[in-house]
């Protein structure tokens, strides 16, 4: 047995302590000192229980009870009518559900580093974020046909200006200035734009069908045009240009990776990842099990049917928003910025292809152009945030701007 003051024993245990994410402390009035034990002390042994004990806490976490109850009560709520009560208990578990997504998705991106991170969590909730849009299509009748097209532009608003506006703000007001690559968010927002006024605002002005819909060739083409935009930006993001889309210093030197913890494990990052699907199935399932009351609610008081599609929006979008802030305020504004611009991305490249195949089996018409008024808060939105990416860097002033511009959204959906 060594003994309790011997440096090597002392540094076995430092390591065992910060490996299982604790810290050690050396008390040597806690411990027996000297050459050897005191009589009747208890040996300490170079060597202890906590990485079961931290596997056991970590079943235990409620980031890990949550999303499996969030499905469990999707599964129970699924399709029935809910009374108030009900009603308040899933909008609990639904921001338990956010919160716990934020938290793996973020034990992911720490596994994975960046910008995979980000594609994670942007993707997941893009893909489910479909599924619901499909679903209720489905079951919505006429007052579905234009529900692709609310649900979109009401993600493009939301994540150009409201995520990109709060992280510019939280990390300028934190840091002084919130730095990013102009190059990446430039590419980013790009592609957003092209991909917006392809799928958005063309089918206003086409003739080949009357009314602001794309005819069956005209779909087909956004439709393919948006996968592949997509699939180009994700291979420039994650593999030839890498760099771009990495956090910068003042500077403008790559930012040393965050060095407050390990990098989890491989098997523990799995896990995140399920349980993040789970979480990320609980928040739209749940979101739909709420949407009647919240379209009754809009109903009494007497908001246009297009409010359903931007509340649903917020509640969909709400991991990404809080990834975003937290990321902002660790001054990594470009990771808040992939978060954004790459959820804008993907819902609308992912969208239009899925709404443009199930068109091929759904009755009515799907509706895609945008009003006048839509388009010209689209134009603002871009020529804005162009602004505020060519430099580099922003101010509170940038980060206010894409706020007021998210407001005047909000309050135009209201009172149009």
């Amino acid at each position: 047995m060594r003994d309790l003051d011997d440096p090597e024993t002392i540094s076995a245990v430092e390591r065992r302590e910060t490996s299982a994410g604790g810290s050690f402390r050396r008390d040597h009035g806690a411990l027996p000192t000297g050459g050897g034990h005191q009589r009747g002390a208890t040996p300490l042994h170079v060597c202890d229980d906590r990485p079961m004990t931290a596997r056991f806490r970590s079943l235990a976490q409620w980031t890990t009870l949550v999303p499996v109850f969030a499905v469990v009560l999707l599964v129970l709520t699924w399709g029935r009518d809910l009374p108030g009560w009900i009603v308040a208990v899933v909008t609990l578990v639904l921001a338990g559900a956010v919160l716990a997504a934020v938290h793996h998705a973020e034990v992911v991106a720490h596994r994975v580093g960046e910008p995979f991170g980000s594609l994670v969590l942007a993707v997941a909730v893009t893909v489910i974020e479909v599924a619901l849009i499909v679903t209720l299509m489905i079951d919505g009748g006429d007052k579905s046909a234009t529900l692709a097209r609310d649900t979109v532009f009401a993600a493009v608003m939301i994540t150009c200006n409201g995520i990109v506006g709060l992280s510019l703000l939280v990390g300028s007001l934190r840091h002084g200035t919130a730095v990013f690559n102009s190059e990446g968010t430039g590419a980013a927002l790009s592609t957003v734009a092209t991909l917006a006024t392809l799928s958005l605002v063309l089918p206003t002005f086409t003739t080949s069908k009357p009314g602001p819909e794309f005819s069956t060739v005209q779909l087909t083409f956004a439709a393919v045009s948006s996968l592949i935009l997509y699939g180009l930006f994700v291979a420039t993001q994650t593999v030839r240009h890498r760099d771009y889309f990495l956090p910068i210093t003042k500077q403008g030197a790559p930012a040393a990776p965050d060095e407050h913890a390990e990098a989890p494990s491989t098997r523990t990052a799995l896990i995140s990842l399920g349980l993040l699907g789970l979480a990320l199935i609980g928040v739209v399932g749940l979101a739909k099990g709420v949407s009647p009351t919240i379209e009754s609610g809009v109903d009494a008081a007497g908001l246009p049917h297009s409010v359903v599609g931007v509340i649903i929006a917020l509640l969909v979008l709400l991991p990404e928003t809080i990834a975003a802030t937290r990321a902002a305020r660790r001054n990594q504004v470009q990771t808040s910025m992939n978060l954004a611009l790459g959820s804008a991305m993907a819902s609308i490249g992912l969208t239009i292809p899925a709404v443009a195949l199930a068109s091929l089996w759904l009755p009515g018409p799907l509706v895609l152009g945008l009003g006048n008024t839509h388009m010209v808060l689209l134009a603002l939105t871009v020529v804005v945030g162009a602004l505020t990416v060519v430099p580099g860097r922003a101010t509170p002033l940038q980060g206010g701007v894409h706020l007021v511009l998210l407001a005047a959204y909000l309050e135009l959906a209201i009172n149009p």
